[in-house]
Formats: C-alpha cells, sequence, structure tokens
C-alpha cells in the first residue's frame, strides 16, 4: 500500500517553490493556475513563503524564490566543497593512520558529520554515519571548533548549551572545559578521551579558511591501541593534514 504523504500543504507549497524556481517574477494568478490551485489557497501559502523568507514579493505583487534558500543552496555548495577538497588529503591521512576518519561543520552549534572514511584492515568498525551530529563540548572535532570561539561566543554557548554526560569522562565542569579549550588553541587540535562513548579515542583539528572556521576532521581509534609514541605520531599527521587542507582551500 502506498504511504500517504504527512502534511499535503508542504506539497503544495513545494509545487509553488517548483513553478517560481523555473518561472520567476509571476503574479499570483499565474502560480495558482500553473499549480492548479485555487487564488485562495496560492496565497495563503505564499504570504507563509514569504513571511520565512522562502518567497519574495516585489512591490508589483510578483513573486519569486527568497533569499533565504540562496542561503541553504549556498551553504550545501560550501559543504560539497569541502567533502572534495579535504578527501585527498585525508586519504593520505588514512595512509597514515588506519583508523575511522570524520569531517564536519558547525551547524546550529553542533558538528554535522558530512564524510566518513572506514579503516581499511581493522576489524573493529564505529557506529558512526554521515548525518549525525555531535555536541561541541564533548567530541574532538567540537572541542577544535568551539577553541576558536571568542570568550563572550564560548560565554553564550555555555549558557545555551546543559554539559549533559555521555560517560563517566565527559567534561561536564565549564571551568576545566575552558581549560581544555586553552590547551587545543595551543596544540591546534583536541582530543575526546571516552567522553563520547567509551573505550573510543578521538583527535580533531579545526578547518579554517579566510580567517573563519569551515570544519573539522578527526581520527578515532579504540583507546587500547593508543600508546604514548602513537598518540604523539597521530597528532602531528594530523597538524601535517590540517595545513594540507587550510593550503588546498
Amino acid at each position: 500500500m502506498t504511504q500517504k504523504p504527512y502534511g499535503t500543504v508542504l506539497l503544495k507549497a513545494a509545487m509553488i517553490m517548483d513553478h517560481l524556481a523555473e518561472h520567476p517574477n509571476q503574479p499570483l494568478q499565474m502560480i495558482a493556475a500553473a499549480t492548479e490551485m485555487t487564488a485562495s489557497t496560492t496565497l495563503k501559502i505564499l504570504d507563509t513563503l514569504v513571511m520565512i523568507g522562502y518567497v519574495q514579493r516585489s512591490k508589483e505583487k510578483n513573486y519569486r524564490l527568497g533569499s533565504k534558500l540562496i542561503k541553504y543552496a549556498n551553504h550545501s555548495v560550501e559543504e560539497l566543497d569541502l567533502v572534495e577538497r579535504s578527501l585527498p588529503h585525508l586519504e593520505v591521512l588514512q595512509t597514515k593512520a588506519d583508523e575511522t576518519i570524520h569531517l564536519g561543520v558547525l551547524a546550529a552549534n553542533e558538528i554535522l558529520y558530512v564524510n566518513k572514511l572506514e579503516p581499511k584492515h581493522q576489524t573493529i568498525r564505529m557506529s558512526s554515519k554521515v548525518g549525525i551530529t555531535r555536541p561541541l563540548y564533548s567530541s574532538a572535532m567540537g572541542k577544535a571548533v568551539l577553541a576558536l570561539f571568542s570568550e563572550e561566543e564560548v560565554a553564550d554557548y555555555l549558557a545555551d548549551t546543559p554539559l549533559i554526560a555521555y560517560t563517566e569522562n565527559t567534561i561536564t565542569n565549564p571551568f576545566q572545559l575552558k581549560k581544555e579549550l586553552a590547551r587545543s588553541r595551543e596544540e591546534q587540535v583536541a582530543f575526546d578521551d571516552e567522553e563520547m562513548e567509551q573505550e573510543i579515542y578521538c583527535i580533531g583539528a579545526a578547518l579554517i579558511h579566510d580567517g573563519a572556521v569551515v570544519g573539522a576532521f578527526s581520527v578515532s581509534l579504540p583507546k587500547y591501541r593508543l600508546t604514548p609514541a602513537y598518540k604523539q605520531t597521530l597528532i602531528e599527521t594530523i597538524r601535517e593534514t590540517k595545513q594540507a587542507i587550510e593550503k588546498s582551500l
């Protein structure tokens, strides 16, 4: 049995936006005729789309797609560009460290995973996947990004974000977290020492372009494999990878 879609108004709004993408600057009557809706229904949907910035209305009462959609489209293009430009360097990183590698971007004060490279010769696989998010305060990529926030931005983040413990190792004390961020700024890498998952250690670094943070990447591995020498090798390799990706941007 075919599943009935939820929210027929959303489907009608999508029809209007699809039409405006092909035929911008049209009046109400033409939009209603093209989408086979009444003028009344079309106007109500258009008014809502205008209110949230998805559609713009001119003084002549013609309609076109709004600037908010352009912002979303540009953001998606920037993410895709970061994935493509970083991939060769992350693949080189993986030849030196056969571990799980993640690439993420900042999204609503969280890290959104946009790429993942699985280890080639390891039997243990992490459950993470592209599309999930992780908090800034408890993940390696997140802390690498958060370390580059201004003091005021960190204060605002802590005011809005409850520091929930995911494991017994999660840092939930704001003062301790700030010390960790200071360490990350100095070392250019950040650490997740079993803070998100038991027995998993992550080392992350932020990616900067034109003075702004554009993303982050990390190496994750079972903690039993992390010797002091291997940790130092990973840190140095991650720093080299960071420089290579930033140069390619």
